[in-house]
């Protein structure tokens, strides 16, 4: 061992490691949050360029555990799937949860050029606002789902502002008007390079793609123009999501 010298300072000093709470983690994300700027009129709403996902097939659904209501995923009620002979495969919320979180941290989002509905398989349209913070943990996002779904809407806090609400179907009525709407799916026998498709189809406007919040399969949208491919494999929704988001951002010169 190396004996420091008397009458000598070292230079060494212990490292203090801080560790943050959940609740102070959240405070903290809050305190930087910078709310994305919205299209207000009617004309920005369907004529400024936009991209709007439509998230389709989402498993969102509750079931009742006891007294009380959650949200039915086929890891936490796998057995009750199998009893009623349903299919557990695309019971899979958690996929819903990653394209939120992909989506609404995105730099185009907080631009304020991005628009995200979603479909359930049951036929739930729900409406997102931009300004809509996702819990980052599953367990509070399945909370929250069932409080939406038994009362149709959520406010912001201290506000009257509804970051999430059922809406009227179908999902056309609230489209800009005349949009594109273009649907994707790996088996498509359009592959595209999506920095070179999109400037083609939504430089200066809004365009809709539609997203599979599946685990696997084909999703159906009959409402889309056409249906593209952007890669040759097969890729996870969020994954999408991203390639999407990415896409729009260098098109537009969002960093």
């Amino acid at each position: 061992k190396r004996e420091v010298p008397a009458g000598t300072r070292s230079h060494v000093h212990p490292v203090e490691y801080k560790t943050m709470s959940r609740r102070e983690a959240d405070e903290a994300e809050a305190e930087s949050y910078q709310p994305p700027k919205l299209p207000r009129s009617l004309k920005e709403k369907d004529s400024s360029k936009r991209l709007v996902v439509v998230l389709e097939n989402a498993a969102l659904e509750t079931v009742k555990v006891g007294k009380g209501f959650e949200l039915l995923n086929s890891s936490d009620h796998a057995n009750a799937l199998k009893k009623s002979g349903r299919d557990a495969i695309n019971m899979r919320p958690d996929i819903t949860h990653q394209c939120l979180l992909m989506l609404l941290d995105s730099p185009l989002n907080k631009a304020g050029l991005l628009q995200v509905y979603i479909h359930t398989a049951k036929n739930v349209l729900i409406e997102v606002n931009p300004q809509t913070r996702i819990p980052r943990v599953f367990s509070r996002f399945c909370g929250l789902m069932v409080q939406l779904l038994h009362e149709l809407s959520i406010a912001a806090k201290g506000s009257s502002v509804k970051l999430l609400k059922v809406i009227k179907n179908p999902v056309t009525d609230h489209l800009p008007t005349g949009c594109l709407k273009i649907g994707t799916s790996y088996k498509s026998e359009r592959l595209v390079r999506l920095g070179e498709y999109l400037p083609t189809v939504a430089l200066d406007r809004p365009v809709c793609v539609v997203v599979g919040a599946i685990a696997h399969g084909e999703c159906h949208a009959p409402y889309t123009d056409h249906s593209i491919a952007i890669s040759a494999y097969a890729m996870s929704a969020a994954g999408v999501c991203a390639r999407l988001t990415n896409a729009c951002e260098d098109m537009w010169g969002i960093h």
